[in-house]
Parts: structure tokens; sequence; C-alpha cells
């Protein structure tokens, strides 16, 4: 099991500098890193950090960050993804994350799917050939993103399998998935395939793994009995010292003992 580092709020507590949490990051064992946004990082601080430690980048967020719910958002969203595949690419990444966007007042949910999935039909043309995946991402909207359009992973696969492109497919992040009652075990039967990045953090409170109530263990080992072979993102907002905690957290996803 690969896990991933989510610099955003992983190491947060040893240093303000992305590039130098990349550091933090190898040495406390980890195979990658990822983050959200590229246009306000130091892109070419990060690459070299990443050349120098030999992590790989996990991916990060396809911008701009625009409702793909609105048809009149879509020229703009492709031409910031052709940016965006080709950050992507420089830094070795594979994988980009897009989010759908809130609810639009006056449009209906019918309105909005068709909009959604025309703006990832053309997404696949755009990152055909490149090396690059995107995946859309469920959110919950229970406590994190009220408003958000897509909560439901069934709903995002069935979305997916509308686009029916390999360019595309879902990040689940199991805290999302968990706060909107969710069982891995019915909603990714059979549909693992498209699953192109994980995530996970505990409930309540989104923090440590091992910190809260969510057996991330069982449910990770279950998604990689399935078939997913990428790494495992730790998106979750530390409750104290990120490399300190690090054995525990590990352990409890790898469903082993704490040390």
């Amino acid at each position: 099991m690969r896990f991933s580092a989510c610099i955003e709020w992983l190491f947060a507590d040893e240093s303000d500098d992305l590039a130098e949490r990349i550091r933090c990051a190898r040495r406390a064992g980890l195979d990658a890193v990822e983050f959200w946004l590229w246009s306000n990082k130091n892109i070419a601080a990060i690459e070299m950090a990443l050349r120098e430690t030999g992590l790989t980048l996990s991916g990060f967020v396809a911008e701009p960050m625009i409702a793909l719910t609105d048809a009149g958002n879509q020229e703009k969203f492709l031409e910031g993804l052709a940016r965006s595949v080709a950050v992507a690419q420089r830094l070795g990444a594979h994988m980009l994350i897009a989010q759908a966007g809130n609810n639009l007042p006056g449009r209906t949910r019918s309105e909005q799917r068709d909009a959604l999935l025309a703006c990832l039909k053309a997404a696949a043309d755009v990152l055909e050939g490149s090396g690059v995946r995107l995946g859309v991402e469920p959110l919950n909207t229970l406590i994190d993103h009220p408003g958000y359009y897509l909560a439901s992973t069934r709903e995002a696969l069935g979305i997916v399998d509308a686009v029916g492109r390999p360019e595309i497919g879902i990040v689940y992040d199991l805290y999302h998935s968990c706060v909107m009652g969710e069982a891995i075990e019915d909603v990714l039967a059979g549909r693992v395939h498209h699953v192109v990045h994980a995530h996970v953090a505990d409930h309540p409170g989104r923090n440590d793994p091992g910190s809260g109530g969510l057996d991330l263990g069982a449910r990770l080992a279950w998604l990689h009995g399935h078939g997913y072979s990428g790494a495992v993102g730790l998106e979750y907002q530390p409750v104290g010292s990120t490399a300190e905690a690090l054995p525990g957290v590990l352990a409890h996803l790898r469903g082993a003992p704490a040390p």
C-alpha cells in the first residue's frame, strides 16, 4: 500500500514552504505527495524537491475550479485543463482532480448533469494520449460542502459510465463517502477500475486516521483487494505533529496494531 501526503495540511507544523514539506514526507518514509491548486505554487521549487527526494507527485486539482455543471464554463475549464495537463506532465503526475461545483439556482439536476457530462466528454479529448487521467470527486454535503452538486459516489460512477472514456474516473474519498453513509462494498462493487485516486481522513473531525470511528484499514483492504493499485492520499488535518503521529496512522490504515 503506497501513501501520498497532501502537503497542504501534512507537515504544516514543520514548515510553511511546500518544497520543504516534500522533503519532510521523504524523511517520514512516504511514497508520494499531492497538493490542491498548482497556480499558487512555486512549480520550479516543487520540481526540484521531487527530483531531489525521488518522491512521485500523485496529482493535484485541475484549474480553474469552476462549476462544471454550468455549460457556460466548459470552454474556460478546457483551456485551463490543457495548462494543468502540461504542469502534470512536467512534474510527472498522472492524475488531476475535478470538482463538479455547487447546485446552480434555477437549473434542474438533469440540466446540470447534462452540462457536467458534456464537459467531461470534452475533457477526455483534451486528456487523450497525455498519460493523465481526470477524477471527478464526490464530496459530502452534510458537513464540509453543503450545496455541492455531486455527493453520491453511485451518481458519480453513473456519469463516468456515461462518458465511457478511460481518461475519466473518480476520486474516491473514504471520508466524504462515509459521512454520506455509503458502504464501500455497495457503491464500488464491480467498478473499482473507475477509481483514479483515493483519499482518507477519519470521522468525526477529518483528522488523523485512527483518531475517529472509521475502520479505514478494513475499507482500504477491500479497495485494494478488488483491484485498486494507486496511492492512498493522506488528506487529513493533523491534530498534532504530522511526523510523530504517522507511524500510528499508517499502522491503522494497514490494519495493523498501532506501534
